[in-house]
């Protein structure tokens, strides 16, 4: 791991006037904008923002003390800069405090292995058993005569990786025709090993429940990233029995002990509280607008995160870019001719459920929509931007544009008029009323193979040049749409581009009513 030296570096770029700060390019002379960028780029809030949201409170599980705390925390900041802030409940969720994971393999050797506890799993006190694997039968019965060798057992239910080196690593340092026989033998494998699933007549997320019911100790899994030492962590399906994601490498060779009758035996150790049903909340903050109160300016990115890691760049960077655009228009923009709020949005991991509970809550503030700004992928610039299928918001946005620093806009593509976005995050919950709600799109920094849905996304992978980047952007768009004398026009070619689960117009996940409860939701 690189921290240490992020560690240095980090504070030192924030503190010393980086070069592009001294070299903005402006098209036009707006002593607001210029406010802006000197307030963004110059006296930068983000390190120590970042590390109090990312390394003190942490995690933002919905439904867990920690996403709590991250809300009192926002309402906190957003008061000490004189703006309004509150949290806002939408709804209930199952609540759930981690405690400590502890994984040892203790035969046929001693090794402490890498070890996660999913979201919502029950704990346990400290056990010790064998490692057994899911049979390969022919069918359900099979399924059934075996169970009583679980009993007692630790059940491993994922696809061992035959490789937990990258395929990039694969295609650079061993021949082609080696790197071709690693992914038809793993290909291979899968096929065999989801069969092998299927056959014990259970989808591999309502398995995990039967097997509880056989008195397993514990269930086993791996869902691998394909990067080094990286593993993505979910959600549990278990009641009683502790479900734990082991590493890659760790999950491989409890599995091929295990396979080879080689005798693996795991000492477990796994602290959680189930909290029952507790309230969940969005927090909103706003400056009111002096012309047109009635009009919004909206900044918008989730809050919660899974819990593997600290949700860095999933989605604590566009917690961070919002919050900080805010931060900079108080000082730069006190008197915004239209509201401008920002809504950093719970349980969007579960189905954008904040977001689309304040849509339906809050119809003024949709109908008055000027334009909504939404960040919810990694730590790297703005790259990308989509009209959403608007076929007139051009105009503005090419006014917007014309007005930026050269040094913000000239790596950023344009699509006019794009498809409208149907439910990857929560921008969609708006675009399902016809509101024009738009996404900052930032280049990839490895987001989906390291940090999206993570145990690696954390404080030591941000971008924070970056970062600020966007959050100057930010300021400056939100700035320039509500001063725009117009409104952004809401005529679109389309609503959605073809659902793949669902091809009838407007079936998308985010156009539903919005889950109230857990017991409400299908997830």
């Amino acid at each position: 791991m690189r921290r240490p030296l992020i560690s240095l570096f980090i504070p030192l770029a924030l503190t010393l006037p980086a070069l592009s700060a001294r070299a903005q390019t402006f098209a036009v002379e707006d002593s607001v904008l210029r406010r802006i960028w000197q307030e963004g780029m110059e006296h930068s809030q983000l390190y120590p923002l970042a590390q109090t949201l990312l390394d003190s409170i942490g995690p933002r599980l919905a439904g867990s003390p920690g996403i709590k705390a991250g809300n009192d925390w926002l309402v906190a900041m957003y008061g000490g800069w004189g703006i309004t802030a509150r949290n806002e409940q939408f709804g209930t969720w199952k609540g759930w405090r981690r405690g400590i994971t502890h994984v040892d393999l203790i035969a046929p050797r001693v090794r402490s292995l890498e070890a996660t506890m999913l979201a919502w799993s029950p704990g346990t006190k400290r056990v010790e058993g064998k490692v057994v694997i899911l049979p390969d039968g022919a069918d359900s019965s099979a399924l059934v005569a075996w169970l009583p060798q679980a009993k007692g057992a630790f059940v491993a239910v994922s696809f061992p990786q035959p490789t937990c080196r990258p395929d990039t690593s694969w295609a650079s340092w061993t021949s082609p025709e080696s790197y071709a026989r690693m992914k038809a033998l793993r290909d291979t494998a899968r096929q065999a090993w989801n069969a092998r699933v299927q056959h014990t007549g259970y989808s591999a997320r309502d398995l995990p429940k039967r097997l509880e019911q056989a008195g397993v100790l514990g269930i086993l899994t791996n869902n691998w990233s394909q990067g080094w030492g990286v593993d993505k962590v979910f959600d549990a399906r278990t009641e009683k029995a502790p479900t734990v994601s082991l590493s890659c490498e760790d999950y491989g060779l409890v599995f091929r002990l295990a396979e080879h009758h080689q005798g693996p035996v795991l000492r477990m150790e796994a602290e959680s509280q189930m909290l029952g049903e507790v309230p969940v909340y969005n927090t909103v903050a706003e400056i009111k607008g002096s012309e047109k109160p009635g009009e919004y300016v909206m900044l918008s990115a989730h809050f919660d995160s899974w819990d593997g890691g600290s949700g860095a760049t999933d989605n604590g960077t566009g917690t961070l870019i919002m919050l900080e655009a805010m931060r900079i228009l108080k000082i730069a923009y006190p008197t915004p001719k239209r509201t401008i709020i920002v809504g950093h949005w719970s349980s969007e991991e579960e189905g954008l459920i904040g977001s689309r509970a304040f849509a339906a809550d809050h119809q003024e503030i949709v109908n008055g929509l000027q334009a909504l700004f939404n960040q919810d992928n990694g730590t790297g610039r703005v790259a990308s931007l989509s009209m959403q299928g608007l076929v007139n918001a051009g105009g503005p946005w090419g006014l917007w544009l014309s007005r930026l620093p050269a040094e913000l806009t000239r790596n950023v593509s344009v699509q006019f008029p794009g498809l409208a976005s149907g439910g990857g995050t929560d921008n969609a919950s708006f675009i399902c009323y016809g509101a024009p709600a738009f996404g900052l799109g930032s280049v990839p920094a490895d987001y989906f193979s390291y940090t999206w849905h993570t145990n690696r996304d954390t404080f030591d992978k941000l971008i924070l040049d970056d970062v600020k980047n966007n959050a100057t952007l930010t300021a400056m768009l939100v700035y320039l749409a509500s001063e725009d004398p117009n409104r952004v026009p809401r005529e679109r070619r389309t609503l959605f581009p073809p659902n793949p689960f669902n091809n009838q117009p407007g079936s998308w996940p985010a156009c539903g009513p919005a889950p109230r409860s857990s017991a409400e939701s299908t997830r």
